[in-house]
């Protein structure tokens, strides 16, 4: 029997399972799926900051502070343990919201974010590409970005190294809770125990823990991405703007997104989305016109109140434990989040107030 079993090998479950590794703990991972990380995980953007950082609660502001503290490290140690670059890279972001503006430069005053309002015609200088643009944005240029596929592949590769024991293509039928607050996890036609387990399933988090209430306000947000093949240098920054933003690769692939939908668990990508993400894109950046889409997909990020992941003890059992819930921010989050509840985990000093992040927490309106 393992010390720690964890559910869920996205970005939340490997580095979870590899902050345990590393102080010595037992660690058995469960993914639902033939392959770990190909859910929000790898159909994310991997931008190093929350969208539009201003609008969200001080909680969310704390974790994605530590996390981007600690990418550049954290990659570093990957590449070199693993040989596999997760391409942290510094691009910056700009951010086109003018009635916001006077709000996000006190925000970053407050938060030492480096930030400024730069004008059209500097953004032209920067930023080429861009046809017509605004009158105004805020650039932020200490925000980067890593490419979240390699950034999954390094840490898998990382676990193995590190001897973590990890079951995939079983999904987790229930969770079940004793009076006595022990846990025992149905998955792949067996019945697993440890000494403790911890749910970072994502999306599907809320409704695994469904059997076991109160279950956290977890639901899935379906999302919608184009990859364009384009050359490097065409697109220089990441930009955003009215919630669809364009991230480009350090070879010139150009990420295009996100759709937001509710739709349940649906993961379909559809034409529609695609249209209307490839008339946005070419509207604002016409190069991209010319460049073939490769890809074009779905994901379910995980929402939650305020987008407040949960981190932290089941109210019912000390044993259960839970990481998710991280909505749109979940590769950013995802360092904090995971030292967070492993510091919980092993009784160790932890690294931010946990309060804020607890089911009895109170957290803004889904």
């Amino acid at each position: 029997m393992p010390d720690i079993l964890i559910i869920g090998g996205g970005i939340a479950g490997l580095l979870t399972a590899r902050e345990l590794a590393l102080a010595g703990a037992s660690v058995t991972l469960l993914e639902r799926n033939p392959r770990l990380a190909r859910e929000s995980s790898w159909a994310g953007g991997g931008i190093l900051s929350p969208l539009y950082p201003w609008r969200y609660p001080a909680a969310v502001t704390r974790l994605a502070r530590w996390s981007r503290r600690a990418y550049p490290l954290l990659c570093e140690e990957l590449e070199e343990e693993t040989g596999i670059d997760p391409q942290h890279l510094e691009s910056g972001l700009f951010i086109h919201s003018p009635e916001e503006e006077a709000e996000a430069l006190e925000w970053a005053t407050r938060w030492e974010e480096p930030a400024e309002r730069v004008d059209a015609a500097a953004l032209h200088r920067m930023e080429p590409a861009r046809r017509d643009p605004p009158a105004s944005m805020l650039w932020f240029p200490k925000i980067a970005q890593v490419r979240n596929p390699r950034l999954v592949k390094a840490l898998a590769a990382d676990l193995e190294r590190r001897g973590v024991s990890r079951t995939t293509g079983a999904p987790v039928e229930r969770v079940e809770l004793s009076q006595g607050g022990t846990v025992a996890v149905h998955a792949g036609g067996q019945r697993w125990t440890a000494e403790k387990v911890v749910v970072c399933a994502g999306a599907w988090s809320g409704r695994l823990l469904a059997s076991c209430p109160p279950a956290p306000a977890i639901r899935p947000v379906r999302g919608q991405m184009l990859l364009f093949r384009a050359r490097p240098g065409l697109i220089r920054h990441m930009v955003l703007e009215r919630d669809r933003y364009a991230i480009p690769r350090k070879d010139g692939r150009v990420l295009f997104g996100s759709t937001l939908e509710e739709a349940g668990f649906e993961k379909v990508a559809t034409e529609a989305a695609r249209r209307e993400l490839h008339r946005i894109a070419v509207s604002r950046f016409p190069a991209l016109g010319g460049c073939p889409v490769e890809r074009h997909w779905a994901g379910l990020r995980p929402g939650s109140p305020g987008g407040i992941p949960y981190i932290g003890p089941h109210p019912q059992s000390s044993r259960l434990f839970v990481n998710a819930g991280h909505f749109r921010n979940g590769v950013v989050l995802a360092p904090a989040s995971a030292r967070l509840a492993a510091d919980l985990l092993l009784g160790r000093e932890p690294i931010l107030d946990p309060t804020p992040y607890g089911w009895q927490a109170e957290r803004p309106r889904a």
